[in-house]
């Protein structure tokens, strides 16, 4: 649900002074068709994985209610449905965008797991497509202020599930998970990678002020709801228990909803945006056109001036009319003077 909500998030966020609910609805529902296939595809290839563990051990897979055939027709059939209808009602950018998501979720995310932590990092770019798939579906583009939830995504997810794997990391040993917590005894590592991420979430409520997505106001509330969680984070370094790490955890899962209500609440439309234009463009823009106009000004004063003088009935050669001969062997040419 939370793909979903991220992905119509980006819808409206890209949308214009006027929202297309129909075409939200075939995005989220399209959208959550792929993200469905791609999680079950997940679950497919970790099956062994998730018997081992007390977390996922009762997925209908491990459990035995459901068989491996049975689920990936099932993944393969709605990804390709989900794919389909966002191409046919949405666009391709659309399409393109949740059918790569899907393979970086299902075909890279998946097996990293079990080969390196920087699989976490790999997963939380998963994560930030969808409010770009959003984007491209409300407009057909990704704009450079398209960028900023898929940013804040990005950067939560981090300390979000660093949170998670020091709580869970003995369960992701025995499932045969490598995370960072894994190699991390005293948890360190694991607590100033959560609090580095949360400070870079800082600075994206003023890029969506200043990059005209959000007014003013977003700026300041996303200030002050991103402080609480470096503030948790902070926590989390000094005291790195149990603990503190779930008092982490609980934090970011209040973060993002309150940063994407923030985000859609103070979002400004087309018409907002022009009106948001700084003082310094309009005055810019006043200066040019009061330059232009004395230009006008003084054009048309040169031409009354030269319809006023006794020289314009004198005829002007065109071209050679200060050189003495075009050419060193030809004589000067000899220009008749003929009435304008």
């Amino acid at each position: 649900m939370l793909v979903v909500a991220t992905s119509g998030a980006g819808f409206v966020l890209g949308s214009g002074s006027a929202i297309d609910f129909a075409g939200l609805c075939w995005t989220c529902t399209g959208t959550m068709m792929v993200a469905a296939s791609a999680n079950s595809l997940n679950q497919v290839f970790e099956k062994h994985n998730d018997a081992l563990m007390k977390r996922t051990m009762r997925r209908p897979l491990p459990s035995g209610r459901l068989s491996i055939p049975h689920a990936a027709i099932w993944a393969s059939s709605v990804g390709i449905a989900g794919t389909t209808l966002l191409a046919y009602k949405a666009n391709i950018l659309t399409a393109g965008l949740a059918a790569s998501n899907l393979a970086l979720y299902a075909f890279v995310y998946t097996p990293l797991k079990q080969i390196h932590p920087v699989n976490t990092w790999v997963g939380a770019i998963v994560g930030g497509i969808p409010p770009l798939l959003g984007w491209a579906a409300a407009s057909g583009q990704i704009s450079l202020n398209a960028w900023i939830l898929p940013a804040a995504l990005y950067f939560w997810q981090l300390p979000h599930f660093m949170a998670l794997a020091y709580l869970c990391r003995s369960d992701y040993a025995a499932g045969g998970f490598r995370m960072l917590s894994f190699t991390d005894a005293s948890g360190r590592r694991t607590a100033l990678v959560a609090l580095r991420n949360s400070l870079y979430l800082l600075p994206l409520g003023f890029l969506a002020y200043d990059w005209g997505v959000t007014s003013g106001w977003f700026c300041l509330e996303s200030g002050l709801l991103t402080l609480s969680m470096v503030a948790m984070a902070f926590s989390f370094y000094r005291d790195r228990t149990a603990k503190g790490a779930r008092r982490m955890f609980h934090g970011s899962l209040l973060y993002l909803p309150v940063f994407m209500s923030g985000l859609l609440i103070h979002r400004l439309t087309e018409d907002e945006q022009v009106q948001k234009e700084p003082n310094s463009s309009k005055l810019f823009g006043f200066l040019s056109s009061e330059n232009l106009r004395l230009d006008r000004e003084n054009d048309d004063e040169i031409i009354k001036t030269r319809k006023e003088s006794p020289i314009r009935n004198h005829t002007r050669p065109p071209v050679a009319y200060a050189s003495v001969a075009p050419f060193p062997f030809l004589p000067a040419p000899v220009y008749a003077d003929c009435d304008l």
